[in-house]
């Protein structure tokens, strides 16, 4: 493989060499191989920088071929069909879920331990409505400046199987910023990040259960499961109950988002009303002129009608 890219420079100071590793960015995971400075037409302070990167290391070589081994989107489309059709309408995650790759090696293997809660509770964080302030809500306001995106309000209610309200409820939420791209050193595929949104908030249920977000709409991001994946814009939650032991977590979804029947975790769930379970609905009384759509989301704790969580399909 010969990538070639070209890229022009500003003035170089006078009398000051210019060495080949200074005209070029990185390129990550590939060697540069040569670089070539060819004379142009323009003064010849601004050179055009051409630059060869051969793949010569052994690992550029992996990197290479792994991309070249993975499922096409078509193929892990074919495997959902297929499981879906084996497994019938299931409202429980299937933990070995083949579309989902890692599913293999994240899903528990071996029998889960029993604990004593009020063992756990003597070392667990202890919360209370101190501890959270009303503006951590706000995922717009965090750093000084207005995040670039949609802005948007995230509402529902969380209730148990017979409709009570959960009051008092932590509730925790996690995203990737407009562009698709998490605060997080492991995430460096080439979209922006926002110096005004951190991508994280939280806040407690008032006594009907109610929650409340105000952030900006996610983008979709690429991850490694198949070639040329992109999860679709979700939001994570996390909700703690009433002790430590009871954590739960979960995804939210948009509706109309195109990606969400390719997504292998969202289709881990064979039964399409479970899944439906899953996507917010736009909500136009949420909105406010000029200022923010809105989204409402219900989340339901037990009962046949609950919403599904991270803890029962490990992801």
């Amino acid at each position: 493989m010969v990538l070639v890219e070209g890229a022009e420079q500003g003035q170089q100071p006078r009398g000051e060499a210019r060495r080949p590793w200074q005209c070029c960015r990185p390129f990550v995971g590939l060697t540069l191989s040569s670089v070539e400075v060819e004379a142009s037409t323009a003064p010849p302070a601004r050179p055009i920088i051409r630059r060869v990167i051969t793949p010569t290391s052994r690992t550029d070589r992996s990197i290479a071929n792994a991309s070249a081994a993975l499922s096409s989107q078509r193929e892990i489309t074919a495997e959902i069909a297929e499981v879906a059709a084996r497994a019938g309408p299931n409202p429980q995650p299937l933990l070995d879920y083949p579309p989902y790759r890692s599913s293999r090696l994240r899903r528990p293997t071996k029998e889960l331990h029993q604990v004593d809660p009020e063992q756990i509770e003597l070392h667990a964080p202890v919360f209370g409505p101190q501890d959270v302030d009303p503006l951590e809500a706000d995922l717009t306001i965090q750093r000084g400046g207005v995040p670039i995106g949609e802005r948007m309000i995230v509402t529902g209610r969380i209730t148990d199987g017979e409709g009570r309200a959960v009051r008092n409820q932590l509730v925790e939420v996690w995203q990737a910023n407009a562009a698709g791209r998490y605060i997080h050193q492991r995430d460096q595929h080439p979209a922006p990040t926002d110096p005004n949104f951190i991508g994280a908030g939280r806040c407690l249920t008032d006594d009907d259960g109610a929650y409340q977000f105000t952030t900006i709409k996610p983008g979709p991001y690429p991850w490694k499961n198949h070639r040329n994946a992109w999860r679709p814009a979700h939001i994570h939650f996390s909700l703690f109950g009433t002790n430590f032991t009871q954590r739960l977590i979960t995804q939210m979804y948009f509706p109309g988002d195109p990606l969400v029947g390719l997504d292998p975790i969202y289709q881990s769930i064979t039964e399409q009303a479970v899944r439906d379970r899953l996507v917010a609905s736009y909500d136009h009384d949420l909105t406010e002129p000029e200022w923010c759509t809105g989204y409402r989301w219900d989340i339901v704790l037990t009962g046949g009608g609950r919403t599904r969580t991270e803890t029962e399909d490990d992801e």
